[in-house]
């Protein structure tokens, strides 16, 4: 036992150095963490605001906990103590402002263990009433005066407003209770001055109620500028304008003094006192005038407006005919409708087209013609006068083309007393395009073509094939007589009529061994494709194209199983299927066949007339001596059987020469 305290004893002193203090581990729980706004979340200014965080903290022993509190407004940190003790964190609000306003927590952090509690709002009413100070009561025009906009006891970032009248002047955005701005005052009289502020919240602002009304008294300067412009009397165009701008009782004292001459917004001159201006008066120029002044913050203005009289008109170009084509006579008129006579003479106004390489000729004031050109053009009319130039809008021409022949064409293929479709169509030509199908002469029907790709399609049908070459189309874009086509060259198919099925041999005389041949003939328009069939079979027995009006199918050495009913299927480029009548064959027996059969037809019943004879002979017993006269008496009379002797009757075999 002593020997284990004293290896103890060493393990202790080899792990701790000498002069450490071994703590024990404490052990806490944070339970809950809540903050409270006292005395109360919506409060008015001036009010003195607490806001205690209280956290519920449990631990082992008595050794007090470090704890440390953070204050958050808005998610922002404002406020940070550590303290050991275990009573509330108290935060104080002195004379809350509007500033003060916002959503507040607190959060408590032990030894890394932290707990932040649920965010309170408060809300401070009531804004002091801003405090307005000038540095001077009385100013002349241009002269400055400082303001100071003073909102007392406010924080936070806050917008200045300065107002003259109910009109504002001035803005500025400051992160104090004041705000100090410069004035000037450019028009004379009596003006009130006041100010508000507005101070910023997260998310909100609040408007001050009006700042006193402080009164400036400006002073008017006795200066004054004239705007002349000669001549007084009536202004036409060309004539030469001269425009003075003059300062009257200018003041020696005032610095920076400027005198500008305008036109619109084009300046025309600058100086000091006196500035002078001459131009050439235009009907189309800006007709307003302004000699301004500036003198400091003073500014002075007069105005004055002239009316120029129009000498001539802008010309309009026009052509005639409306409607050109390549290299066809046109006339171009180019023309003023209206002058001022008073100053202008006809002769004076002088006319011209521009570009002037335009091959046209003049052919009297403002007249130019000549033949339009293969391709677009755009032309101006320039009219002249007294140094004025005055030009037309554009005229673009763009000549079109001549249709030329038209070309007439089957759209598919021509089956009589079917419809079909004529194209009509031209190479070349400008759209629109009329497009005409007569038959013979006569007009049939007409069709307008203003696409590209449109095409003139007529539906017709014919019943004879010589009607095909009556049609014809003429073609007509312009005045021009219509280009008429040749007249239509095309292949009328006439539909095939019912088939004829002849059979050779006749179907009498159809026997084996015997050649069968099917021939179709029909009356229509070939190539004719003809096909056999054979009732009972779905395919068929022969198909063949022939450029003739028949063909024929044929079978070789026939026999029974070749009987049955045949028929014949004709078509052409008409497209209607015709069937023949059917044909019944029936293949009989060869003419050997026959004749074996009928040779032994008549040998068995030869057969039977001998047995049945020698039968009868048996039974009426023997024959007479035979004495070698084959069926004859001695006398030449021929016997019959019956007459025949016994002993010969009676004889199971015998021969009777032939006789001669």
């Amino acid at each position: 036992m002593g020997l284990l305290l004293l290896l103890t004893s060493a393990l202790l002193s080899s792990h701790f150095h000498p002069g450490s203090v071994v703590k024990a581990q404490r052990s806490f729980t944070i339970k809950d963490i809540a903050l409270f706004i006292e005395p109360s979340s919506n409060v008015s200014r001036d009010t003195n605001v607490i806001l205690r965080c209280q956290a519920n903290v449990s631990s082992f022993g008595h050794e007090a906990l470090s704890r440390e509190y953070t204050i958050y407004k808005d998610g922002n940190t404002v406020y940070t103590k550590t303290s050991s003790s275990s009573e509330d964190l108290l935060y104080r609000l002195s004379e809350v402002r509007i500033s003060n306003t916002g959503k507040y927590s607190c959060k408590i952090n032990i030894e890394g263990t932290e707990m932040t509690s649920g965010a309170r709002k408060l809300t401070v009413t009531g804004l002091s009433k801003p405090v307005l100070h000038i540095n001077k009561g009385v100013v002349t025009e241009g002269e400055e005066i400082t303001a100071r906009c003073t909102a007392h006891g406010e924080t936070g970032s806050i917008f200045f407003y300065f107002y003259d009248d109910s009109t504002e002047i001035e803005e500025r955005k400051v992160n104090s209770n004041q705000a100090e701005v410069t004035l000037r005052f450019s028009s004379a009289g009596i003006h009130r001055i006041h100010c508000a502020y507005t101070v910023l919240v997260t998310a909100d602002s609040f408007k001050s109620k009006e700042s006193n009304a402080v009164t400036v008294s400006v002073k008017e300067i006795p200066v004054a500028v004239v705007l002349e412009i000669l001549p007084h009397s009536k202004i036409y165009e060309g004539d030469e304008l001269f425009i003075s701008c003059t300062v009257q009782n200018p003041q020696p004292t005032y610095e920076g003094v400027h005198l500008y001459l305008s036109q619109g917004n084009q300046l025309l001159s600058r100086g000091d006192t006196k500035v002078n201006h001459s131009s050439i008066a235009l009907a189309n120029d800006i007709r307003d005038f302004e000699c301004r002044l500036q003198m400091g913050g003073v500014v002075r203005s007069d105005t004055g407006t002239i009316s120029v009289t129009e000498l001539f008109s802008v010309p309009t170009l026009t052509i005639s005919p409306a409607e050109v084509f390549q290299r066809e006579y046109i006339t171009l008129t180019c023309k003023s409708e209206s002058s001022a006579p008073e100053r202008l003479d006809q002769e004076e106004l002088t006319y011209a087209l521009d570009p002037p390489g335009s091959l046209l000729v003049s052919e009297g004031p403002g007249i130019f013609s000549g033949n339009a050109l293969p391709y677009d053009f755009n032309y101006t009319c320039v009219a002249r006068a007294k140094g004025i130039e005055k030009h037309s809008e554009a005229l673009a021409l763009r000549p079109k083309v001549p249709v030329t022949t038209p070309k007439i064409s089957v759209v598919g293929r021509v089956v009589l007393g079917k419809p079909f479709q004529i194209l009509c169509q031209s190479d070349i030509g400008s759209l629109p395009i009329n497009y005409t199908l007569l038959k013979g002469y006569d007009q049939l029907s007409t069709a307008a073509v203003t696409q590209p790709f449109q095409q003139a399609l007529f539906t017709v049908s014919v019943d004879r094939p010589d009607e095909v070459s009556k049609f014809m189309c003429e073609a007509k874009n312009s005045h021009r007589e219509a280009p008429l086509s040749r007249r239509l060259n095309a292949t009328a198919i006439e539909p095939l009529s019912r088939p004829i099925l002849t059979v050779i041999p006749d179907v009498a005389e159809i026997s084996e061994e015997d050649q069968l041949l099917l021939i179709c003939g029909v009356r229509g328009t070939p190539p004719v494709t003809f096909k056999w069939y054979r009732v009972g079979t779905e395919q068929p027995l022969s198909t063949t194209t022939s450029n003739n009006n028949n063909t024929d199918y044929q079978v070789h050495s026939l026999s029974k199983e070749h009987s049955g009913v045949y028929y014949c299927e004709a078509v052409n480029y008409a497209n209607n299927v015709v069937r023949s009548e059917r044909v019944t064959i029936e293949v009989r027996l060869a003419l050997w066949k026959k004749l074996v059969i009928g040779g032994s037809c008549l040998l068995a019943l030869f057969v039977l007339v001998v047995v049945s004879v020698l039968c009868f002979r048996s039974k009426r017993g023997a024959a007479p001596i035979y004495d070698g006269m084959e069926g004859r008496g001695t006398n030449g009379v021929r016997y019959s059987v019956a007459s025949l002797p016994v002993d010969i009757s009676n004889r199971s075999s015998y021969s009777i020469p032939a006789t001669v």
